[in-house]
This record gives structure tokens, sequence and C-alpha cells, in this order.
């Protein structure tokens, strides 16, 4: 089971990897948007804003968001490290119901190029 630590150095990770896309990607990455990330096997949330390709101002809260964000991950924190070391594929990790998505229509038009 990966740990606290881990999965915020996942997180740090996938932040890099928005700042650093190109084309296409960084268009879609330049959302102004507030993201959670629920952990769930560690019962925690991530909580933070992505805004131009960043992943800022990232606080980890105990059990469910007090706030909704606008875009939602649910996942294990096993998931997350797999999903951002390329490990687990997204759209079948989705389609299998091992990692959840929820965002508006269009964010989410958006985020498939990212995902």
């Amino acid at each position: 089971m990966a740990t606290m630590e881990e999965c915020r150095s996942a997180l740090d990770k996938l932040a890099e990897n928005l700042a650093g896309a190109n084309g296409d990607l960084r268009s879609a990455a330049a959302l102004d948007r507030s993201v959670s990330c629920r952990i769930t096997d560690l019962d925690i949330t991530f909580f933070g804003r992505l805004t131009d390709g960043h992943i800022e101002d990232v606080t980890a809260v105990p059990g469910p968001p007090a706030e909704r964000a606008e875009i939602r991950l649910t996942m294990s924190g096993d998931d997350l490290v797999a999903l951002v070391d390329g490990e687990l594929h997204f759209a079948r990790a989705w389609g299998s119901g091992r990692v959840k998505l929820e965002a508006g229509f269009r964010d989410l038009l958006r985020l498939r190029k990212l995902l």
C-alpha cells in the first residue's frame, strides 16, 4: 500500500508532467479549476488548484473533502502511483472502476487529451 508521502510525490510528479506539456496537451492542461484526489485506502484527500498547467496549493485533509472540487479523482494510493509512473493506463483503470473521474462535460473533453 502506497504511503501518504508516496502519493504526495506522485501528485508532484503529475504537476511536473502537466507543466512540461506541449501543444494540444498544454492547452488541455491550461484549465483554471479546483481539483481533488481522494485516496481511498489512506482515507485522505489532496485538494488544490489546477492553474495554467500547474497544480498549486496542494493540501491533504483526512476523509472526504469538505468542499466539492470542480475536478474530482478517486482511487487507491497504489493506483495513483502506478498511473503517474505509466504502469497503469488511465482509460482501462477508469473503465474498470479502479479510478473515478468526475468533472463537468467540457472539462472531461479537455482532460481526455491529458489522460
